[in-house]
């Protein structure tokens, strides 16, 4: 649930449910927040589920599991994902080191799996897992403008460099941990962690004290990552190899000893995946899950399609087999086949680049 629903419908907002958590859908019109966003900043309240590990073990437990090196250093973090023995990715995380203790940042229907899961593997390991995702408010602040947001209001501390790095500091008198996010809207940005106690005062002081900013939902969240060429865990990553998703920055190739890593490094040794994540540009908005074709040829399916209020029309993300020619491109819509474009992702070049944009072995650009 939110923990400033009210604030939100003051502002006007309307809700949706993602994870089994109360989001900000809207707040009346999607496309211009997210021209606010590409212009100048905005905030979001993130529905993260968060996992508090601790414990003299708990670097060594948690890389032992991730796909990625877990920080062993106060004020740093990084991407990771957990996956199945077949390699197929079951979550992603965010591992911050935060001195005594790891925070982790999931989608927010896999906090309670992952806490039950890894309780039951803990042995002889020093470690104490648990579910906060109760206790913390997080926001997202995100556009060209947002380092200058944050200076704006945090004091005792600079913004933090770089991406997935964290300071600690205060706004409004309210303690904060602020990080740099690697950039999943296509511009610069950052995430304000609080306790949940104080989430009203820090959302307040992001939208109305120093630079103002508009607030954002879940819709125009949606917008933007597609835009930026980023793949969510919803629509592109559950169940799927990280290789095929491109998530490269998710994985350590050098690191041994994760679920699913001899899948993983078969895949990357053969040089290409089946199938590659890919921009189209489609004459008509298709469904999540809809056929591409190549001619004749069924070459792979849509993931997720939006109206781009920067782009001017349909964009959409899509899985391709990897070695299609791609010449005659079609997207299936309402039972007809309306003609698709292949396109370099990112769809909207902003003020970062996505640290999560698919890469590929022996790609020679970014598709």
């Amino acid at each position: 649930m939110s923990l400033v629903a009210d604030v939100h419908a003051d502002h006007g907002a309307t809700f949706t449910e993602r994870g089994g958590r109360e989001v900000v859908a809207d707040y009346g019109r999607p496309d211009s927040a997210a021209r606010a966003v590409r212009n100048v900043v905005g905030v979001i309240e993130m529905g993260y589920g968060i996992v508090v590990v601790e414990g003299d073990d708990r670097v060594e437990f948690v890389d032992n599991a991730v796909t990625n090196r877990v920080p062993s250093t106060d004020g740093e973090g990084c991407y990771a994902l957990l996956l199945d023995p077949q390699g197929a990715i079951e979550t992603e995380l965010f591992v911050y080191n935060a001195g005594e203790r790891l925070l982790l940042f999931t989608p927010p229907d896999r906090a309670e799996p992952l806490v039950d899961d890894w309780q039951g593997k803990v042995f002889i390991d020093d470690v104490d897992i648990r579910d906060a995702s109760a206790d913390f408010g997080v926001f997202g602040v995100h556009g060209p403008t947002s380092t200058e947001k944050i200076a704006s209001v945090l004091n005792g501390a600079g913004s933090p460099e770089p991406g997935l790095t964290f300071v600690r500091g205060r706004m409004n008198d309210v303690g904060v941990t602020v990080i740099a996010s690697d950039g999943p809207t296509g511009e610069e940005g950052y995430e304000v962690v609080c306790a949940a106690e104080d989430a009203e005062r820090v959302f307040d002081t992001l939208l109305t004290r120093g630079l103002n900013a508009a607030p954002f939902g879940y819709t125009t969240w949606d917008i933007l990552t597609a835009e930026a060429g980023t793949p969510l865990f919803e629509s592109e990553l559950g169940g799927r190899l990280p290789n095929v998703a491109g998530v490269r920055s998710a994985v350590d190739f050098e690191k041994g000893c994760f679920v699913g890593q001899e899948v993983v490094s078969k895949v990357e040794n053969r040089g290409r995946p089946s199938k590659r994540l890919t921009g189209l540009r489609p004459e008509t908005l298709p469904e999540s899950g809809a056929a591409v074709f190549d001619g004749d040829a069924s070459v792979g399916e849509v993931t997720r399609a939006v109206d781009s209020p920067t782009v001017g029309g349909p964009i959409a993300l899509a899985y391709l087999d990897f070695d299609a020619d791609a010449t005659d491109l079609a997207v299936r819509v309402d039972g007809d086949e309306v003609a698709a474009e292949r396109v370099e992702l990112p769809f909207v070049e902003g003020s970062a680049r996505s640290g999560r944009l698919p890469t590929y072995p022996e790609a020679t650009e970014q598709t």
